[in-house]
Order: structure tokens, then sequence, then C-alpha cells
């Protein structure tokens, strides 16, 4: 049977762009209803600028809540030099650097042109190493840009290289705006592993903003990707990109993933449950359809 790493984004990327705030100890407990359900990578917060994103600015509480767990990896992201100094001044461990791949987004994302973005990445990772914490590195509008449109698929394969310099533990290539196809999916992964080699994992992110994300996912798992993204519920959305809702559900992926026999180390059931009392916390019905569906049906005796 095939495996495949997930990481369960939604306390972080699944909350960024919720209208309502969670208070800390509901995050606290999404976080242990995914470790429950088998997650071992997790996004638990975002160090970034509570002005900016003020559904993140509990961080440090966050992290200072949650148990401490030897075989769970907490993820959280920073996109400058003094967001990785929070980060490390927790029991974060391993930080999630962002590079753009157009310059338009990213002035509106984090104040940084593309070129800038590479550079502040390598120092948070050296940052991170240096503290003895790991660091990956996500390319974000990797398929496309909401103000500039298409990217040139060898921009995102010269940035992949200069990011590799620096030794992430992985990179992975985001869409950020939900517009990638599964061929396109397939041809990127396929060229940026061509152009840096086989030493990086690479890892996927996708959001289902066109209801394509599940298909992109699938792409990605046969063009090598080692790691995918999900978010339970559905939840998320880039506070920056517009109309950009929507992560892949993690109960959604791992049905489709399991029953494809990949094992991605969750328990559908758990995830399920989880999944219900995401739905009743956030006081509406979610993306996630397997949630409402449910497995795979027993068979039913029929009474002659």
């Amino acid at each position: 049977m095939s495996v495949i790493e997930i990481v369960e984004v939604g306390a972080r990327d699944g909350l960024q762009n919720e209208p309502d705030i969670l208070p800390t100890a509901a995050k606290v407990a999404l976080i242990e209803h995914a470790i429950a359900a088998g997650a071992r990578r997790i996004e638990t917060a975002s160090f970034v600028n509570p002005k900016r994103v003020p559904q993140m600015a509990d961080g440090e509480a966050v992290m200072a809540a949650l148990p401490q767990r030897t075989d769970v990896t907490y993820i959280g992201l920073a996109l400058n030099e003094r967001g990785a100094e929070r980060a490390l001044a927790t029991q974060i461990d391993e930080v999630g650097a962002v590079v753009v791949a157009s310059d338009a987004f990213g002035m509106r994302n984090q104040a940084q042109t593309s070129t800038e973005s590479i550079a502040t990445a390598q120092r948070i990772v050296a940052l991170s190493k240096a503290a003895g914490r790991s660091a990956q590195v996500t390319i974000s509008v990797a398929f496309g840009c909401p103000f500039e449109g298409e990217i040139p698929p060898e921009r995102v394969v010269a940035i992949a290289q200069e990011i590799a310099v620096c030794e992430p533990r992985e990179i992975a290539l985001a869409d950020t705006i939900g517009v990638a196809v599964p061929a396109q999916v397939k041809r990127l992964f396929s060229a940026v592993r061509a152009a840096i080699g086989p030493a990086i994992p690479l890892r996927a992110h996708f959001h289902n903003t066109r209801n394509t994300g599940l298909a992109n996912a699938w792409a990605a798992y046969e063009a090598g990707a080692a790691t995918l993204d999900s978010s339970l519920g559905g939840l998320g959305g880039c506070p920056f990109a517009p109309n950009a809702t929507g992560n892949i559900p993690t109960e959604d992926l791992i049905y489709l993933l399991h029953r494809s026999g990949v094992a991605t180390g969750l328990n559908l059931d758990r995830l399920l449950e989880a999944g219900q009392w995401l739905t009743t916390i956030m006081g509406r019905t979610l993306p996630a359809m397997t949630t409402r569906a449910g497995a795979f049906p027993a068979a039913q005796v029929i009474a002659s």
C-alpha cells in the first residue's frame, strides 16, 4: 500500500479568513480533535501582524495551551524574521516561510516583492535551523495570481531552485486562489522535481475554489508529492486573495485516498466526528461532503 503524509491546516489557514474570531480554547480543541484523528503534522498558528490578520493574534496563547507531544509536529507560519522569532519563542517544531510567485500578490500579502520574499524565506530557514527547529517553504500563487493572472511555470521553477539552496525540510507549491487543474499540476510538479533533484520533498496545497482541489491533490500525488495539505471541514481561504475560499476538506481527501489504497495514518471515522463537532462550533454547514454523506455505507440487510 502506498503512503502519503497529510498536513492538517484547519487551525491556521482554515480559520484565518473567518469573519468571526474563534476563542483560543476552541482553536486548541480543534487541534486536539485533529491529533485524536491521527494528524501528526499540524499548522497550529500564524505569527503575523495581528492588525492584518486578527484571527491569528493569539498564536502564542494557542501554543502555550497545546499538549507537548514528541509524536506531533506543530507548524507556525511566519512571513518575516520578526514572525519567525515569535514562533521560535514558543514550542513550535517547524516554521513555515512563504515565497510569492508574483510581485502584486506579494505586496498585498506580505509587503514584499517576489525577490524580497525569497531572501526573507532563506533567512527564516537559517534562523529556524540555528534554533534547532525545522523549516519549510511554500511558494504561493504558484498556479495563478488574482492580480497578475497566469504565472509562468519557469518562474516557479526558478524560485524553487533558489529556495532549494538553503535546504528546507520541503518545498510546497500552493494554488492560493484555486485556479489549477490536474494537467497543470502534473506538469509543474514534474518540472520542479526535475529542476531541484530528489533530495527535497515536495508538498501540495490546494484550494477548492473552483471545485478542482481534490482532483489536483490526486494529480500531485501521482506526480510524486510526498505531502498534501487539507483543512478539517474544508475551512479556509487567504484574506489577501479575493474569493479564494475553501481548502481541500480533510475528510473528503482521506476518503479519496483510503478508498484508492493510499494510507495516511488518519482515522476517517474520527475525522467525521471532528467535522461534525466543528460544524457545531462554526454554526453553519461546512464544505466537507463526506461529513454530511458519511463514509462508504455498510451493506444493508433487506428483509424478504
